[in-house]
């Protein structure tokens, strides 16, 4: 009796223990994640908007990569990548910083094209608290005016903006002179110029066309420069030299010259080239 029971004991393990090992098999096994490269792309601070909206779309042709922005001032990422920041791709708002990372050898210099321009404009709040209406309002005294400084690319283009006007006769040769005494502050991103302008901080400011987002839409106005006095900013975009993801860096700036990039850049007011 004693020797059927073990047998039956022993038949039940041997049942059991086969069970799971069936159950084992049939289970599926966890997916493993996928492993994404970061591709990191240094921008200027005035292609915020417009990057931002690419990364989306660049990601889902790319799904194994993950874009890691940095957005400042073009002069700011230029030290950085001097100073041997790691980055795969850089997109400035000035081809004299781009220039100098390529005299340095800091950039594949062929791979290095420019995408698209700008041009300036004025903004002032919604309110308009000063009364502005045309570029040579900046000129009265006690108007608040806040602008990039001499080495941002916002800040330099201003400058050339206010010497074209001295020598226009219709704004005088000490325009540059009455404007500058008007300046408040000197901003290291265009991006701090339309956020002091549409807090009310200052009763002007000088930014990009493509410089107001979304969110100041309702807070600020645009005016615009006349096209005779206005300057082109032209935007340079390239691999850096010793990135790890020549190839992928070199697929986002092709994504970026693409026709869907290149809409992308239209509807946040840059003109593509």
């Amino acid at each position: 009796m004693i020797q059927r029971k073990r047998k039956y004991l022993l038949s039940m393990l041997l049942i059991a223990a086969l069970l799971a090992v069936l159950a084992a098999g049939c289970t599926s096994p966890t997916p493993t994640a996928v492993q994404k490269t970061d591709l990191t792309v240094f921008a200027a601070a005035s292609l915020k908007d417009a990057f931002t909206e690419a990364e989306a779309k660049f990601e889902t042709a790319y799904p194994d990569t993950n874009v890691v922005y940095n957005f400042d001032g073009s002069q700011a990422l230029r030290t950085q990548i001097e100073q041997g920041a790691t980055a795969d791709v850089f997109a400035s708002a000035s081809t004299s910083h781009m220039n100098a990372l390529k005299n340095q050898g800091l950039m594949n210099n062929s791979t290095v094209v420019n995408f698209a321009n700008n041009k300036l404009a004025v903004i002032v709040p919604r309110e308009n608290p000063a009364g502005i209406s045309t570029l040579a309002d900046l000129a009265k005294p006690g108007v608040k005016i806040v602008i990039g400084n001499k080495d941002v690319p916002v800040g330099g283009y201003t400058l050339q903006i206010l010497d074209s006007a001295a020598n226009n006769s219709t704004y005088g040769p000490d325009f540059r002179t009455k404007v500058k005494a008007n300046v408040v502050s000197e901003e290291t991103t265009v991006n701090y110029v339309v956020s002091k302008v549409a807090l009310g901080e200052a009763d002007a400011g000088f930014v990009y066309i493509s410089d107001v987002p979304a969110e100041y839409k309702d807070k600020v106005s645009v005016i615009a420069i006349p096209d005779s006095l206005n300057v082109i900013a032209v935007y340079p975009i390239g691999v850096i030299g010793d990135s790890k993801n020549q190839a992928m860096a070199q697929a986002y700036i092709d994504f970026v010259r693409s026709d869907e990039g290149k809409a992308i850049l239209q509807a946040y007011g840059f003109t593509p080239v």
